[in-house]
């Protein structure tokens, strides 16, 4: 999302073009939106442009004069020209006028353009303004805003035309002029609060907390108002800040909304019943107080000064001061821009502007002048921004400049926390207040001043020491970073190793307490001194760069750390030495310097006590957490000594400790985890090892065979190396191993705890449905008596709701779960997961039917339970107890029979009318119900005709349901029918019964006998029946519908819903409501919060041209979603009711729908807003439930929903209420960082922003304003660029008349010190709109993320984990939830990435954060604290690269000041993950590479050290030690191969082959073992397992895991590996980590071979092609002697790895194997291979480019990284020397001279290419022949030297192999070793000849690469099995991706014969 992507300058530059182009294509809302497309210079004419659209339909005339005076403002604005893209508006603009003068004068009424726009105006005045104001209350405060600003313009016109005709303005439209410019300045553009005298009526203004607010903030009695002073009406203390300090006016607006809301919030929360006396509440004042300013005070307690905050001791002042404290706060920290990223430097600026507030309201005096006290930098406009903020802002902007884009070195410029931590010592003072303008602080370096002043070094000494320099800490690239920062756990590990190596040597742990051995163990202290010296050295060289800015105390103390720790490294080893009776060898050395007379044992205890003192002062700290904390808090003089020299004294990082049962909790982890991992190093891999050793030692070997150097060397030490080495290595790494199998023991207990999947399938949720309605209420609706609910195990283990069954009287609870669950529904239809069918039987009746009194459950659980009870009493026979026990057994089926039965009986009753047919059914009934109550009903009447009667019965509800009144007649004879089977059928001629229906038939005068023409009356009369029914009410219908579903259902609804994605999301809501989680407070008590997403220029919305485009395989968008989602494709055509896409198509409206549907399953911004504007709409809902008496209740939201249209006039209306309280409690801001630029150049992607706003009206974009303004000075030419931070919105329009039009508004323009992003662009994005949001949580979303409606209700349950202290010590900063990747179902690779995200984003936060205590914050749903953070910092960092991965230090940050962050499950957000392997590749470049820069932080330095032991391994283990360890498993493998080749072509593997440590050597294997386990992703697999086994089952987890294995998921992880490790090790080395965009499209197309290449060339090939050549080598020579078994048990893994990297890039291609593909691929392969490079050609089009911009990172390296890098190349040149003596013609000699000899031939092959390439340059144009000749000659020489060889020096063809594999890594090296040099090549002028030798290698890889996978590809075979696993989920799902694949090239063909 970063602004470094893209230039700033894609500026308007030919909108004619683009403008008639859009209009064409846009339609009705191109004309309009070309008022948008206006060059920055030019933005006041804007207005007028809006106008002209507004009223060009009514009066083209009035239009016409608007943009001919708008003509003529811009030209007045800018006369010449100058500004950006100026002429070609201008001549547009003219254009156009030219085109509409002559036809819209025709249409003109009046005789002069002036008569035209007098009466238009008058017009214009009577039917809006005047209409408007007579409203009975003025609601739509939007409109009457707009209609004012219209009139304004209008007005503006007018006097201009007026002023060229020379004519008056009228009398009336002057005055009608003056009130509407009053109103105007009134009704400004306000976000939340409408804050005008006018809108008191609004709803959100009614709210008792805000009036508080708003009443203490304008309460300005005793304020010294400046002299000159217009009062203004409802002045507040904001006005009186902005004219003392000189604010900006938006700035000011901005953040008194922002104080209001904040204590109206706080407010509410201390009453939560107000009252009616609105007075600010003292304690709120207070708690938001102490938020706001604890930072702030911590440092000036920090640095002993006193705070600034002096509070009037008279109660009435208190308050206003209060405010006025925070009110300045939030001004400074409003305006301050980049400078929010350093919040010490805002406390310095607020230190001293409090201290002169605090003067001028105690009226102090200025000794200097004798007037009163005035700020130093105050009065005029802007004064604040141009004096305080620019100057420091141009420090961060010079030195972000110095970093050159990050390339330079970090210890070369500051970056943020540099500049910050200035702050951070008394030092700061010096800059004074005013500040000084020559302080050090705003020095530039020396070189800067040299490049200024043009090489005048007339005093570059005293320059030089102004510079500040780095401040703290020097970032350095270098791998000694891992261990300075985490110093005491590679000490634990090294002394570990040192202990467990003597005492195997010795025998064993058995005899520990040996004398002896017990003595060499204890030497470990000698080596820990040692490893103190380096720790003590490397100190202080890593920070020498920092030594300008340190105090003398902390040199002092870096110098006395390396003294003493020399000291104790010459101390412990010679009183070592002495306490041996008999030396061993070393301690003898030690004797013979010191003499060797004494020998005192005691001597040496006592220094290792003296030694170990500070530690166990530590370890006594580490056990009292409390008094720890205490001692680093504290300010005392003699506390700060002691802890001077335990660590320097820091403003972060102190007290951050747990409380004491957390502490006993990850202890226990951490202290079973070493104890298991030392155990199994000790007996697995230490232990066996030794014996094999000691015996390599003694044996001899005599026979080399090469040149050995050192013949005589002891105890075959490089054999020992060369066994020893990989198994230390995997000492030092396994510990990541035990910590994955750890935490998927801990992470499943913890998850199993938090009930986490309880209910997972459908079958579960059914079972417990029932309980679900209580669990609702419980949870989600808020309770009257707030009492504690019972916490801990038993509560956990106990909690069930069955008891909070709903009871039948409840109405309420039933009618607030049916609202709940509804909108739930609901929302899955809206979304398309579910169909109209599935709506209706998952529905709960709205509408409670009052007559029923029992639970209406949803027709799903119900579905099919009738037809089968019918069955059931059909064939029951009488037997009635049975039948009751058969159907109470399925509480489901006995509900459907009441709920039926009840509204068989409800419906008769409401459809009978006439007074004798009512009595007769009544009649009927009352028998019935007699004999249910006996339970004879089965016993006295015939069952077996029912099934006759429920055919009639739902013959009627279909004629209800249609309620058509020609169906009279038939509704009549069907109830004549019922009544018939009733009384005949099944009540079997009952006398009573029958009599009485004959008698009310044909009356009894008739003595009997009844005429037939009578006998048809029951019914029949015109007012019997009830029918058609007038009016349908919404109730009546659903009643209807739902009888009908439970009648007619006849196959179960067990498989509802259908759609996977539903299941999943309705099982885990159900299931989350049964977690702990606090109680819901009522929406009006809830914390208030933002929602902020940075974005920079993704989709939006997907266009239909990007829907229908093909790719290269004939695949559109639209077609992949549709097979893809087919389920839901069929939701979409029945919710827009069409047949086919076609059909859609040919709608606007419906278009608009498809692109949604599409947009909606992409990673667009749609998408993302969609699901975070849930909030809002649960927020109305919950308001609602709240707040609703008991008949709005039983109504139902539905009802007020509907009825909000009509009675949104009256502001009093629930839903307006509903809506305020959702205005107050949430603001989503989404920070579109280019929309500006965007706006104006007519891009799609505004006009997508634009629909965005009007679709959500709550919804504001922030952006970043780029505007050209004319310089006010003079003296300097041209424009210049103003930057502005600016939030639009689009507000509510109610009117849709022809004038209405949805443009944005401008509420706040602030302007910014110069551009916003200075370091990495998301975070920079983040901060510029941060002073936009709102509330006191702040949610990170980023842009490829989703949520879904049910889990925006748990929202407030959540927000009140802020108030909870989850461990005792402190309140939660960061509230971290999971997340859900939506991305799984694409491709194999798109599925394993995903299952490997969601296992961290759950297992692995969940276990962070607690037992071990170390989560951070790792991307985005996470709930951040934003009082906390906002003075602290921001929610992010932004130095450029070092902090590539924001996120992470917002943790780091959050953690060091002393925040806490939680992990909670019972909440998900949607998240998108890259699907391709390139992307997926890039991704895990980018993290790896932020990984890198994290290594070398401050951050991780601090964590490191300031942690006590446990936390800090958490910590290592799960950040940067995570990719460390990645990268010791290859560096394992290539130690280990290495070790072998030196083995094998030295001869000292066949002399000692006899020997077991080289036969079958089991630590060995193990220790490979364990490095191969790490390199399939057994680390990855085993929580991945653990979590599908706790969410899903067991036996789901298994099948995935064998179905992973069978899709070759360890391909994919060992191939990740090589990324992780090439990019985490060449960052630590060179740096040149970046930015990569991934693009987040869908990934079913086929990626190039060149683009393979290109990509995985550095990082996987060439180590793939090496280590190959290294088992090829170990084999060849190896073989004579050793089983082909025991060398594939050793290196089958490296094979394996080697397979991976050299192929898994084609393996996951796309197509990779079809032969078509391959060709093409071939041909671009050779034109990117031969293409020339050269400036400005791409890397994607040239070989040459590419492999320049490949070495880029050498350029930036520094010195030690080329050194190490020509290090690192000397590998390749050990082959030639081992080879060279195994060829036949040198087996005889060892002589050294054969090496030399190799040598020459080398320089001669390469002396013989340059000549042919310097010929073929100069004599192939005019001496052809003889070139050709001499080519000829060449070659033939060459033939002949091998035909002489071959037969005189009987060479053989293995030795022409041997010779291959000799020179080839030769020449690479040379290679690697020139580009590291490139300088001194380029000038030695060789600089060519290495290129073309590089392109030879290439064209070599390439070949080696290519032909392998050209083979497999003429197999047709092969591409049908690699489609099938890579795309088995789509497979398995029923999708022909075969298809997808194959495109539409059939209905291509066919197209193309038509």
């Amino acid at each position: 999302m970063s602004a470094s992507r893209g230039g700033p300058d894609q500026g308007p530059s030919q909108p004619q073009q683009r403008r008639i182009m859009r209009t064409q294509t846009v339609g009705n809302l191109g004309e309009s939106f070309d008022s948008e497309v206006v060059p920055s210079s030019l933005v006041e004419i804007a207005p007028i442009l809006r106008v002209a659209n507004e009223v060009e339909s009514s009066n083209p005339r009035v239009a016409y004069l608007c943009r001919f005076y708008a003509f003529e403002k811009a030209h007045r604005l800018d006369p010449t020209s100058s500004g950006r893209g100026v002429r070609q508006f201008k001549t547009a603009l003219l254009q156009r006028l030219e085109r509409e003068h002559d036809p819209t004068l025709m249409g003109r009424v009046k005789k002069s353009d002036a008569r035209e726009m007098q009466s238009f105006y008058q017009h214009y005045y009577k039917k809006y303004i005047q209409a408007l104001q007579n409203a009975a209350d003025k609601a739509d405060r939007a409109q009457l805003t707009k209609a004012y600003q219209t009139a304004n313009v209008l007005f503006e016109v007018l006097k201009a035309v007026n002023l060229t005709q020379s004519i008056e303005v009228d009398r009336e439209i002057l005055e009608a002029q003056d009130k509407v410019a009053e109103k105007t300045q009134l009704y400004v553009h306000y976000n939340i609060l409408p804050l005008d005298p006018d809108s008191a009526n609004q709803a959100i203004m009614r709210y008792p907390e805000i009036q508080a607010a708003v009443l203490g903030l304008r309460n300005t009695r005793g304020l010294p108002w400046p002299e000159g002073h217009k009062k203004k009406k409802d002045e507040d203390m904001l006005d009186w800040l902005q004219e003392m300090f000189g604010f900006q006016k938006d700035n000011v607006a901005n953040q008194r909304e922002h104080l209001i809301l904040l204590l109206a919030n706080v407010h509410i929360r201390q009453f939560p019943k107000p009252d009616q006396q609105p007075k600010l509440d003292d304690q709120a004042l207070t708690d938001v107080m102490k938020k706001l300013f604890k930072n702030y005070k911590k440092w000036c307690k920090y640095l002993g000064r006193k705070s600034s905050l002096w509070l009037p001791t008279i109660q009435q002042e208190m308050q206003q001061r209060k405010l006025l404290y925070m009110a300045l706060y939030l001004l400074i920290w409003g305006e301050a821009a980049n400078l929010r990223f350093m919040p010490e430097c805002l406390c310095y600026i607020y230190h001293h502007m409090a201290f002169e507030l605090y003067g001028m309201l105690a009226g102090n005096v200025s000794p200097m002048t004798g007037e009163n006290v005035k700020p130093a930098y105050g009065g005029e406009e802007d004064a604040f921004l141009r004096k305080v903020v620019t100057p420091i802002y141009e420090v961060i902007a010079m030195e972000a400049q110095r970093s050159k884009k990050g390339k330079s070195k970090h210890s070369q410029w500051r970056n943020y926390d540099d500049l910050n931590e200035y702050f951070w010592s008394v030092d700061c003072f010096r800059l004074g207040w005013p500040m000084r303008a020559d302080a050090d602080f705003f020095y530039p370096p020396v070189e800067q001043l040299n490049t200024e002043k043009d090489g005048d070094n007339s005093k570059p000494a005293v320059a030089r020491d102004r510079w500040v320099g780095k401040v703290n800490f020097v970032e350095i690239r270098s791998f000694w970073h891992v261990f300075r920062s985490f110093d005491r756990m590679w000490s634990f590990y090294i002394l570990c190793l040192q202990a467990m190596i003597i005492m195997a040597w010795d025998g064993g742990p058995s005899s520990v307490f040996d004398a002896g051995l017990f003595k060499k163990v204890l030497s470990v202290f000698i080596t820990a001194a040692i490893m103190k010296l380096g720790q003590a050295t490397l100190d202080v060289i890593f920070n020498f760069k920092a030594q300008r800015s340190m105090s003398l105390h902390v040199k002092l103390r870096y110098i006395l750390k390396v003294l003493s720790a020399a000291a104790w490294v010459i101390i412990l080893p010679v009183t070592y030495a002495y306490s041996w009776k008999d030396p061993p060898a070393f301690a003898r050395t030690i004797k013979s310097w010191f003499g060797n007379a004494m020998h005192s044992p005691s001597l040496f205890i006592i220094a290792v006590v003296f030694y170990l003192a500070p530690n166990m002062l530590a370890a006594v700290l580490f056990l009292f957490p409390m008094l720890r904390r205490f001692l680093e808090r504290s300010n005392f003089r003699i506390v700060m000594l002691m802890m001077w020299w335990s660590q320097p004294r820091l403003y972060v990082g102190r007290g951050m400790h747990e409380g004491a049962f957390s502490l006993l909790k990850y202890t226990m982890f951490w202290v079973s985890l070493i104890a298991t991992k030392l155990a199994f190093s000790y007996y697995i891999e230490i232990k066996p090892l030794v014996a094999p050793t000691q015996a390599i030692m003694r044996a001899r070997v005599t026979n080399f065979q090469w040149h050995e150097f050192f013949p005589r060397a002891k105890n075959n030490i490089g054999v020992v190396i060369a066994l020893w080495a990989p198994i230390i290595l995997v000492y030092f790494m396994d510990s990541q191993i035990w910590y994955a199998i750890y935490s998927t023991i801990f992470g499943g207990i913890y998850g199993a705890f938090r009930r986490l999947g309880e209910i997972r399938t459908l079958g579960m949720l059914r079972s417990r449905f029932e309980s679900l309605p209580g669990a609702f209420n419980d949870r989600l609706i808020p309770d009257g008596n707030n009492q504690q609910r019972k916490k801990g195990l038993r509560a956990t283990l106990s909690h069930n709701f069955t008891e909070d069954k709903v009871p039948v009287n409840k109405e309420k609870e039933a009618a607030r779960f049916a609202q709940l669950w509804n909108t739930i529904i609901s929302s899955f239809r809206e979304e398309d997961l579910i169909s109209d069918r599935e709506m209706d039987l998952l529905l709960v009746p709205y509408w409670a039917d009052r007559d029923l009194d029992l639970i209406q459950w949803p027709p799903f659980l119900l579905a099919s339970k009738i037809p089968i009870a019918l069955d059931m009493a059909k064939d029951s026979n009488g037997k009635d107890r049975e039948l009751m026990k058969r159907i109470e057994s399925d509480s489901y089926m006995k509900c459907a029979v009441r709920e039926c039965y009840a509204s068989f009986k409800n419906i008769i009753n409401f459809l009978v009318q006439g007074n004798r047919e009512k009595e007769v059914i009544e009649i009927i009934f009352s028998e019935v119900d007699k004999h249910i109550d006996t339970g004879a009903l089965i016993l006295e009447y015939k069952m077996s005709a029912l099934p006759s009667l429920y055919d009639h019965f739902v013959k009627l509800i279909k004629y209800l349901l249609d309620n058509n009144v020609d169906d009279r007649d038939h509704v009549v004879i069907l109830f004549q029918d019922m009544l018939e089977v009733v009384t005949r059928d099944i009540m079997m001629e009952d006398y009573n019964i029958s009599s009485l229906v004959d008698s009310s038939q044909g009356g009894a005068w008739h003595g009997g006998m009844v005429p037939l023409e009578q006998q048809y009356q029951l019914f029949a009369s015109s007012g019997a029946i009830r029918f058609p029914i007038e009016p349908v009410t919404e109730a009546w219908k659903e009643k209807i519908k739902r009888l009908h579903l439970l009648l007619t259902t006849k196959e179960s609804a067990m498989d509802v819903p259908s759609n996977l994605e539903a299941r999943r999301r309705i099982s885990f809501f159900s299931n989350s409501l049964f977690m702990d989680m606090p109680a819901a407070p009522k929406v009006r008590n809830m914390l208030s919060f933002s929602v902020l997403t940075p974005y920079y220029t993704e989709e939006v919305l997907f266009s239909m041209h990007d829907l229908d485009t093909p790719n290269e395989d004939g695949v559109s968008i639209l077609f992949y979603l549709q097979k893809i989602f087919p389920d839901e494709w069929k939701n979409l055509l029945e919710r827009v009711k069409c047949d086919s896409e076609e059909e859609i198509k040919e709608s606007v409206e419906l278009e608009e729908e498809l692109r949604l549907w599409a947009s909606y399953r992409g990673q667009t911004l749609t998408r993302t807003v969609r699901g975070m504007m849930y909030y809002r709409k649960a927020l109305e809902l919950q308001a609602f439930l709240d707040m609703a008496m008991h008949e709005d209740l039983m109504e139902g939201y539905k009802a007020v929903e509907l009825n909000s249209e009509d009675t949104s006039r009256g502001e009093r209306s629930l839903w307006a209420q509903c809506q305020a309280v959702a205005d107050m409690k949430f603001t989503y801001v989404v920070s579109c960082q280019q929309y500006g630029i965007h706006k104006r150049s007519g891009d799609q992607r505004a006009q997508d922003i634009l629909r965005l706003m009007t679709r959500y009206p709550s919804l504001r974009v922030a952006y970043i304003d780029e505007v050209e303004e004319t310089v006010k000075d003079t003296s300097k030419k041209g424009n210049q660029k103003v930057y502005y931070s600016v939030l639009v919105k689009v507000p509510k329009s109610t009117d849709h008349s022809s004038l209405a039009q949805n443009l944005d508004q401008v509420i706040y323009r602030i302007k910014l010190p110069g551009p916003a992003i200075l370091g990495e662009g998301k975070p920079e994005n983040q901060n510029h709109a941060i002073i936009f949001s709102r509330g006191e949580g702040l949610q990170t979303i980023d842009m490829n993320q989703d949520n879904y409606m049910e889990e925006a209700l748990k929202m407030r349950n959540l927000l009140q984990e802020f108030l909870t202290k989850h461990d005792g010590v402190r309140h939660p900063s960061i509230l971290g939830l999971r997340e859900h990747i939506f991305t799984g179902s694409v491709s194999s690779l798109a599925w394993f990435m995903s299952n490997q995200e969601t296992s961290f984003v759950t297992i692995g936060q969940r276990l962070l954060a607690n037992p071990l205590r170390v989560r951070f914050h790792y991307g985005h749903p996470d709930v951040f604290d934003r009082l906390f953070h906002l003075t602290r910092g921001g929610v992010s960092k932004a130095s450029k690269v070092i902090n590539l991965s924001e996120d992470i230090f917002a943790g780091f940050n959050s953690t060091l000041r002393e925040g806490n962050v939680t992990h909670h499950e019972y909440i998900q957000v949607g998240k998108g993950r890259d699907v391709g392997l390139n992307q997926i590749s890039m991704f895990e470049a980018k993290i790896a590479n932020g990984n890198g820069e994290q290594t070398l932080s401050r951050d991780i330095y601090r964590l490191g050290h300031r942690f006590d032991f446990f936390r800090m391994m958490s910590c290592y283990f799960t950040t940067v030690g995570f990719y460390f360890s990645t990268l010791i498993t290859v560096l394992t493998v290539y130690i280990f191969l290495y070790g072998r080749l030196y083995l094998v072509l030295s001869g000292l593997e066949q002399g000692l082959s006899t020997q077991k440590g080289i036969r079958d050597n089991t630590p060995l294997q193990i220790a490979l073992a364990s490095q191969s386990f790490v390199q399939i992703g057994f680390l990855m697999a085993l929580p991945m397992l653990m979590e599908i086994g706790l969410e899903r089952g067991f036996r789901t987890a298994l099948s995935e895991f064998v179905l992973m294995q069978l899709q070759l998921a360890p391909v994919f992880f060992t191939f990740s590996l090589g990324t992780k490790t090439h990019y985490y090790g060449r960052t630590l080395l060179h740096g040149g980590a970046k930015y990569r965009s991934t693009g987040r499209g869908f990934v079913v197309f086929h990626a190039k071979f060149a683009d393979n290449y290109r990509l995985y060339s550095r990082s996987h090939f060439v180590k793939g092609l090496e280590m190959m050549l290294l088992l090829v080598v170990y084999q060849i020579f190896g073989s004579a002697y050793r089983g082909v078994l025991a060398y594939l048990l050793i290196t089958i893994s490296m094979w394996f790895m080697v397979g991976t990297w050299l192929f898994a890039p084609f393996l996951f291609n796309p197509s990779g194997f079809e032969w078509q593909k391959i060709v093409d691929d071939w041909t671009d392969w050779n034109k990117w291979i031969n293409n020339i490079g050269g400036i400005g050609v791409p890397a994607e089009k040239s070989w040459e480019s590419w492999w320049e911009e490949e070495q880029e990172h050498l350029r930036h390296s520094g010195k030690r990284g080329i050194v190490v890098e020509i290090l690192l190349s000397l590998r390749f040149f050990i082959y030639q020397y081992g080879l060279v003596y195994h060829l036949t013609i040198t087996k005889d000699t060892k002589n050294f001279l054969v090496y030399g000899v190799s040598w020459l031939v080398i320089f001669l092959i390469l002396f013989v290419m340059k000549t042919i390439s310097v010929g073929r340059r100069k004599f192939s144009a005019s001496f052809q022949l003889m070139f050709r000749l001499i080519k000829g000659l060449i070659f033939m020489t060459f033939i002949a030297i091998i035909v002489i060889l071959i037969t005189l020096a009987h060479m053989t063809i293995q030795d022409i192999i041997v010779c291959i594999l000799a020179f080839m890594p030769t020449g690479w090296g040379m290679l690697l070793i020139a580009q590291a040099c490139k300088p001194v090549v380029h000038r030695a002028g060789f600089w060519g000849s290495v290129r073309t030798l590089a392109r030879g290698y290439e064209i070599v890889m390439g070949l080696l690469l290519f032909t392998p996978v050209a083979f497999l590809a003429w197999f047709p075979f092969v591409s049908e099995f690699q489609t099938r696993m890579l795309f088995n989920q789509a497979f398995s799902r029923g999708l022909q991706i075969s298809r997808i694949l194959g495109g539409h090239r059939k209905d291509r063909a066919s197209r193309n014969k038509e």
